[in-house]
């Protein structure tokens, strides 16, 4: 009976499963390599944790290895109910407070190294994390996809330690709240696939594989609100780290957020990020977003040879 052993979270009601014992053997080296030998060698592993009937599909696993990096307190690899991921900005602050939780670090400034860089972060104490992410920008400004049914959506391709594609809720005719959610999810996903087929992606061929969704916040202290469809076609609970991130990129492209001013991102369940940017020297920014992680759950998970579905049900 193998054994592997996990600890839950939620960032702003988005769950994160940290792998902390009992994960395959991906060797060493850089983050992307052991990334790549996770997607090819040990899918599997990958499905049978975040998957039903262990996991859903709004799960987003977190291993933890050694880092490759140095100065880094641990290294992570990011995957999903359909495969692996480059980074993930609630999972991140998930870790984190998994880390405290662990009795890994206390209060203050540390370095995780991940597949797409080096990301630092700061515990606050309690559930609160600020996370400062890669560097992140705007790639390109009212691109037009034409998707079949709709007609034609204009939107901006950002990255934020994802590729995302981000268009106004209102002028699809959408409300941002989960009495709309069937039709988000239609929607979003209809814009994906439309995005596949007209063949737009991200820099040098990247798919864009999030579809951020965005419009006026339902609550006057924040700036808006958003709804962000994630590769396995599931939602985002929480505002999304990374997306939050390609938001800032597009404001600050567009002199709508000054460097250092703080931006309230709301979830479409009402969780908020706080963000924040400064400019790097080669242009682009690196964000800083701050949200709450809580711990769920300690557990180990059990994998009996003879359980037909030991790992997970695929879509």
């Amino acid at each position: 009976m193998k054994k592997v052993h996990v600890i839950d979270s939620h960032t702003g009601g988005e769950p994160t499963r940290v792998v902390i014992a009992g994960g395959p053997d991906l060797g060493g080296g850089p983050l992307a390599t052991r990334r790549e030998v996770f997607r090819e060698r040990f899918d599997g592993f990958r499905s049978a944790v975040v998957n039903e009937p262990r996991g859903s599909d709004v799960v987003v696993g977190a291993m933890l290895v050694e880092p490759h990096e140095p100065g880094c307190v641990a290294g992570v690899i990011y995957f999903n109910n359909v495969g692996v991921l480059g980074m993930c900005g609630h999972g991140t602050i998930g870790v984190a407070v998994t880390l405290a939780h662990m009795g890994k670090i206390g209060r203050g400034s540390y370095k995780l190294d991940t597949p797409v860089g080096v990301v630092g972060f700061e515990y606050r104490g309690g559930a609160r994390v600020s996370i400062q992410n890669v560097p992140s920008y705007r790639h390109g400004a009212g691109v037009t996809v034409d998707v079949p049914d709709v007609g034609p959506v204009t939107g901006d391709v950002a990255w934020g330690g994802n590729w995302f594609f981000l268009t106004p809720a209102p002028a699809l005719g959408l409300t941002l709240d989960l009495r709309s959610a069937d039709d988000l999810l239609r929607r979003s996903t209809q814009i994906s696939r439309a995005l596949k087929a007209g063949k737009i992606t991200g820099a040098g061929g990247s798919e864009i594989d999030h579809v951020e969704l965005y419009g006026p916040p339902a609550d006057p202290a924040n700036h808006a609100r958003n709804y962000v469809l994630c590769p396995g076609m599931a939602y985002d609970r929480s505002p999304c780290g990374t997306g939050t991130s390609a938001k800032l990129a597009c404001l600050a492209a567009d002199g709508k957020l000054a460097e250092g001013d703080t931006w309230r991102q709301e979830s479409v369940i009402g969780s908020v990020f706080e963000g924040t940017y400064r400019r790097a020297d080669s242009g682009r920014i690196v964000p800083t977003i701050t949200g709450e992680a809580y711990v769920t759950a300690e557990a180990t998970l059990l994998f009996d040879p003879a359980d037909p579905f030991r790992e997970g049900i695929r879509s």
